[in-house]
């Protein structure tokens, strides 16, 4: 078993500097997922891991052993790209084979094994033209883990594969990985893949590490306005405002109505903020009260077995509310009020977005 270390790594070609400073440890037997927008250096950071780059600054180390500039046989890693990588000649029983140095009876009896994990026994034969893109990730994936590599290093497997396997791969994936004992790292681009498959998410943006930490704490208390915004379908709705304390609580005008945004920890923000809160925990009522934003129903649609209404608040402001298809919710053209409790809100500051205190609630999407 070998923890792999990540220390102040960072890579730049020409002005673009996709690695900036990264610092990560993974353990044995963990999976870390690597999450972030297009362009964010995810891919940048697994191939420095690899050996397929080298980091201008930093280190990386396996077991202890600093890997920066060993060649990537001699690194104990295991890949899987997105694109697959299968040697188009050999069949599905080869390229599984080709990530293991041993020979005779010894490789046939584990890449028969590996397949039967991954339900591909039944296409060793084949050659990858012939496999359908979910049989090409699998085999893929069997080559990776068949040498039981000391760090696994998956680059959006799931990308290329139709929405039933992937959904059905997202609740195999955790348990296959964990037979082993390779830290895995694991970039999506996919918050839902993320969360579904990672002991932790690692966020990256703009080559840095914005927050790590585990689905349920970056969903619940996302460390910037940014991250919020990358979790949850629908995206936080934002408001800004400017927070006030009264009586140990703080109080914020939004759209026209006084709401009330969780406990004060002493005095109030300095400065206009931003306002999030989830359409999960926004309640709807035909009823007027003090906590309460007039507003009017402009659509409902079903999504993810919720309803989703997009509402238009008094100041013009659209919001969304997703709620459980049975709630009372009204029809399209409706007035009515949004309320929401105060732990459901999160405050950003608006100047830097970074989160303001920190929310009592733990919710994963």
């Amino acid at each position: 078993m070998a923890r792999l270390e990540i220390n102040a790594v960072s890579k730049a070609f020409g002005a673009a500097r996709p690695a900036d400073g990264l610092s990560l440890a993974v353990e044995p037997g963990e999976i870390v997922a690597v999450f972030g927008p297009s362009g964010s250096g995810k891919t940048v950071l697994l191939r420095m891991i690899a050996g397929m780059f080298e980091p201008d600054d930093g280190d990386i180390t396996i077991g202890g052993r600093s890997v920066v500039g060993a060649p990537p046989e001699r690194r104990g890693i295991g890949m899987a790209f997105q694109n697959f990588a299968l040697f188009p000649h050999m069949t599905a029983r080869d390229n599984i084979a080709s990530g293991l140095r041993a020979g005779g009876n010894e490789v046939a009896g584990r890449v028969a094994a590996i397949s039967k994990l991954l339900k591909i026994e039944h296409v060793l034969g084949h050659a990858p033209r012939e496999l359908s893109n979910g049989q090409k990730q699998r085999t893929a994936l069997a080559r990776a883990l068949i040498g039981n590599p000391d760090v696994l290093l998956l680059d959006d497997p799931l990308r290329n594969v139709d929405a039933k396997l992937r959904y059905e791969m997202r609740l195999e994936l955790p348990n296959l990985l964990r037979r082993g004992t390779a830290a895995v790292l694991y970039v999506t681009q996919d918050y839902r893949e993320a969360m579904a498959i990672a002991d932790r998410i690692a966020v990256l943006i703009d080559g840095r590490l914005a927050q790590v930490a585990t689905p349920a704490d970056i969903y619940a208390q996302p460390a910037s306005v940014a991250i919020a915004r990358l979790f949850g379908d629908p995206t936080i709705n934002l408001a800004e405002v400017s927070p006030v304390a009264e009586h140990g609580m703080l109080s914020a005008d939004v759209a026209g109505a006084r709401m009330r945004l969780g406990a004060a920890d002493g005095a109030a923000p300095a400065g206009p903020c931003w306002l999030g809160v989830r359409p999960e925990d926004i309640a709807i009522s035909s009823a007027s009260a003090d906590d309460a934003i007039p507003a009017r129903i402009l659509a409902i649609t079903p999504m993810h077995e919720k309803a989703v209404l997009l509402l238009r608040l008094a100041d013009g402001t659209e919001w969304l509310a997703a709620l459980p298809p049975d709630a009372p919710h009204g029809a399209a053209d409706d007035n009515v009020f949004v309320r929401f409790v105060p732990d459901a809100a999160m405050l950003f500051d608006r100047a830097s977005g970074l989160r303001i205190g920190a929310s009592h609630r733990l919710k994963a999407a």
